[in-house]
């Protein structure tokens, strides 16, 4: 429909043609002076009508909807999930089949020798046996490293910025009867505050998608195929199925990540003052990744055997009831060094796991925030 020559109504369709200009329209606060100027031209001639004027009231109302999801990926916050997941991807996809005879060992199923391990999946499976469970594998790192880095990074900010305030301001404080009890918060670590947030946040959100993960692992022939193993848990066990393991998992969850990510900032920051260097090579952040997962990995290991358990228990018709009594299960029959039945291929799997995904996740820091100022770590 052509916009009339004299004195007629406004052209819908130029309106409309012109409202789609303000989400492709320049920079700037409602997408430059692109709309305005379409506006303008749709409008009929007319010595009495000010089409200027009539396009800016037009314009006012129409939302920048391009800019403002331009905006959104440009915030740092966005750009560090991105970049968490991105690096979860990569190290998971090179790392697969170290993780497939981790857990194989861990839960007790074939060799208890990672070579053993090695050849019993390579004869019944072939290659292909090495990634199993893979694809869930990806799917399920890829959402919790974007959680765990991301929020990782947004709380140690936060606890940063509340602390200086509080410097000023004082701590939170609680009343009890008539005394006032002042929150002592300003001595907590920001950074290991900022690591139990984001292991519970990481977690919450995708443990079910572990739980199918290790099922796929465990006993393939009951479980071929993702959409079949959540069917069938939800349909035997239901939401609790998929959740299985959960109280261990966030227990063993909170030292591990609250030492993983402390360790990580404290070693880097300390090698950083020790060698007068304000960023670090590839290498470097790759070893220092690994020792953090060693040390966080030695620590925790025996919440990760019980947790396990608890995970894959129904598949051998004996789930024991809770994280306690798995680990007295492991200690009776197998000792004390049952508990740590598998470190050695968890470490083998942790190390270099947590050196690649350190080493990408600072990459891709690099590259997604290069026109932002970087946080002091």
């Amino acid at each position: 429909m052509d916009a009339p020559s004299g004195g007629g109504k406004l052209s819908l369709a130029s309106v409309g043609f012109a409202g789609a200009g303000v989400a492709s329209g320049g920079s700037g606060a409602g997408g430059g002076a692109g709309y305005k100027e379409l506006l303008v031209m749709a409008l009929p001639k007319d010595d009495g009508l000010d089409g200027a004027k009539v396009a800016e009231l037009i314009g006012a109302g129409l939302p920048d909807m391009g800019g403002s999801v331009r905006a959104f990926f440009r915030t740092r916050e966005v750009r560090e999930f991105a970049s968490g997941a991105l690096a979860g991807a990569m190290s998971k996809a090179i790392l697969a089949p170290l993780e497939t005879i981790r857990t194989r060992m861990v839960v007790g199923v074939g060799s208890r020798h990672i070579g053993g391990s090695f050849v019993e999946i390579m004869e019944q499976n072939g290659w292909r046996g090495l990634w199993v469970g893979n694809t869930i594998n990806m799917i399920r790192i890829v959402p919790t490293q974007a959680i765990e880095l991301g929020t990782f990074e947004y709380v140690k900010r936060s606890m940063k910025t509340a602390q200086e305030k509080w410097k000023d301001d004082g701590c939170p404080k609680i009343q009890l009867g008539n005394m006032k009890i002042e929150l002592p918060l300003h001595l907590l670590s920001p950074v290991a505050i900022a690591g139990a947030a984001a292991g519970i946040a990481g977690t919450l959100m995708c443990h079910p998608l572990e739980v199918i993960k290790d099922r796929l692992t465990v006993d393939r022939v009951a479980y071929p195929s993702i959409s079949i193993a959540f069917s069938k848990i939800y349909r035997t066990e239901g939401i609790r199925g998929l959740y299985s393991g959960l109280a261990p998992t966030l227990i063993g969850m909170l030292p591990y990540s609250t030492c993983y990510y402390f360790m990580y900032d404290t070693i880097k920051t300390s090698y950083c003052c020790l060698h007068k260097k304000k960023s670090l090579s590839r290498p470097e952040l790759l070893i220092i990744g690994a020792l953090t997962g060693l040390t966080a990995s030695t620590i925790s290991f025996p919440l990760e055997v019980a947790r396990k358990r608890l995970m894959v228990g129904a598949l051998q018709g004996k789930c024991p009831p809770h994280m306690i009594a798995a680990l007295s299960e492991v200690i009776r029959e197998e000792g004390l060094l049952g508990i740590y039945r598998g470190w050695g291929a968890s470490c083998l799997k942790v190390m270099p796991n947590s050196g690649i995904t350190w080493m990408f996740y600072e990459a891709w820091k690099d590259i997604l925030l290069a026109d932002k100022d970087k946080p002091q770590n």
